[in-house]
């Protein structure tokens, strides 16, 4: 999805005015309409404040921005990881990992729990431990959808039952 579509999504959910919000950022009512159209050379559309974030972050190379918007947002940021080799990761294994990475984190949060309470240290490492299932399932569905799994289907379709 493009940044101007995220905008104009935004500015036509009920919860939302588009003149409010130019009233709140000191911003004429039209270039908030500019926002949510495409950027273009003849003039319509204007660069958003997500294409100038997106332009922070690529040029920063400094996730923290994102983390910090994540946080603002009451969510966190935790990256893609990149697309592994399609030689070295196969789905069974891949599929395998994922399990024992979520029994890790039902481990990790039913041994905080046992005391009715979870502390600092505890939420650390819980927290931890879900990142990385996240990071390594979002690489395995990012392998999925690169077709890097492709070969092995097609294997398992053209044999015999």
């Amino acid at each position: 999805m493009e940044s101007y579509q995220v905008l104009k999504e935004a500015f036509d959910s009920p919860n939302t005015s588009p003149k409010e919000i130019a009233s709140e950022l000191g911003v004429s009512l039209s270039l908030i309409y500019k926002w949510a159209q495409p950027h273009s050379e003849l003039g319509s559309g204007s660069r958003n404040p997500l294409d100038r974030v997106d332009d922070l972050v690529r040029l920063t190379r400094y996730t923290g921005i994102v983390e910090w918007l994540c946080q603002r947002a009451g969510g966190y940021f935790v990256p893609n990881p990149k697309s592994p080799d399609s030689k070295n990761y196969q789905v069974v294994p891949a599929t395998h990992t994922i399990v024992q990475q979520f029994a890790g984190l039902l481990d990790a949060v039913s041994r905080a729990a046992q005391d009715n309470s979870i502390t600092a240290e505890e939420s650390a490492e819980i927290r931890i431990v879900w990142d990385r299932l996240k990071s390594f399932s979002e690489g395995f569905v990012r392998s999925c959808e690169d077709g890097d799994f492709e070969p092995i289907q097609r294997e398992l379709e053209v044999r015999p039952k």
